[in-house]
């Protein structure tokens, strides 16, 4: 594989659109993956396939397009259960049992919205649920909408102070129905996808899970791990490349793009052209090209 530019090729594999949590349409997106240089994109909104047709629709030329999405999971190995996730690569969009479940969890995580804001409420606080679906604009209802919602309202200043423990990220977080994790990597491997885990070491969002759990988990079916990530450190990278290397497990880097939601860039950290072709020579879903 070659880049457009005949450098080493730019592959970012894990951003969002409005179709979740971003703030670029899916087709804004591709157009800002190729305008930052990029040669590969993955679309990976939360729970959702609803912006590949319109970002396949936009992609422009020269840019590859890498259709996938990322699970919400739970480990139920520790109560309450640990939350992660899971990013899905190049699997069949119909597949029947994949389809409900993703829908199932798009629901709960409408539903654990509206709770929220209910809360909210109750302790006086001015948020609107109908102002926050509009935002949304018909995409995955997550945190981040509701996050935005408390920053118009001036009750914090960006969606890292939201999700502080004062506000989203302990005092108003309630669960939802999360996917098993090993239920979420036979899923994928049944649509014929290829699942990653995402940003596994990462300390600064929460817990994490021990090293004997992704081992299982590569038992299971899962093919790699994310490793060059924002919140990730240094040795917290170094320690996902050992790990994936012992179990011989793929490696990923990606941005996790979400638009102003995020101060992080297209393109930040990038995958290696050898793990991007192994993907693909795994996934049942051709990438898209431009």
């Amino acid at each position: 594989m070659t880049s457009r530019t005949g450098s080493a090729p730019r592959i970012d594999l894990h951003t969002h659109s409005t179709a979740s949590d971003g703030t670029l349409t899916p087709a804004e997106l591709v157009r800002a993956g190729a305008e930052a240089g990029l040669d590969v994109l993955a679309i990976t909104d939360h729970d959702t396939t609803a912006g590949w047709a319109p970002a396949v629709r936009a992609l422009p030329p020269g840019l590859l397009l890498v259709r996938g999405a990322e699970l919400s999971c739970r480990w139920a190995g520790t109560q309450p259960a640990t939350p992660l996730h899971l990013l899905a690569y190049l699997f069949d969009p119909e597949h029947p049992e994949l389809v409900a479940e993703l829908a199932r969890v798009r629901a709960s995580r409408e539903e654990r919205g509206e709770r929220i804001v209910h809360l909210l409420r109750a302790d006086g606080i001015d948020v609107s649920w109908p102002d926050i679906l509009a935002g949304a604009a018909g995409g995955t209802v997550g945190r981040p909408h509701i996050a935005q919602a408390l920053i118009r309202a001036g009750l914090v200043a960006d969606t890292r102070a939201a999700f502080g423990p004062d506000w989203l990220g302990e005092r108003y977080r309630l669960p939802k129905e999360d996917i098993d994790v090993f239920r979420a990597v036979r899923l994928v491997r049944a649509a014929g996808g290829v699942p990653v885990f995402a940003h596994p070491r990462a300390t600064r969002r929460g817990r994490v899970v021990p090293d004997e759990l992704i081992a299982e988990l590569a038992a299971a079916g899962l093919a790699g791990l994310e490793a060059d990530h924002e919140d990730h450190s240094p040795a917290e990278r170094a320690h996902v490349r050992s790990l994936a290397a012992e179990l011989d497990l793929l490696v990923t880097g990606s941005s996790d793009f979400h638009g102003t939601h995020k101060t992080v860039q297209l393109g930040a950290f990038g995958t290696g052209v050898e793990a991007y072709e192994r993907i693909v020579a795994a996934g049942v879903t051709e990438v898209a090209s431009g």
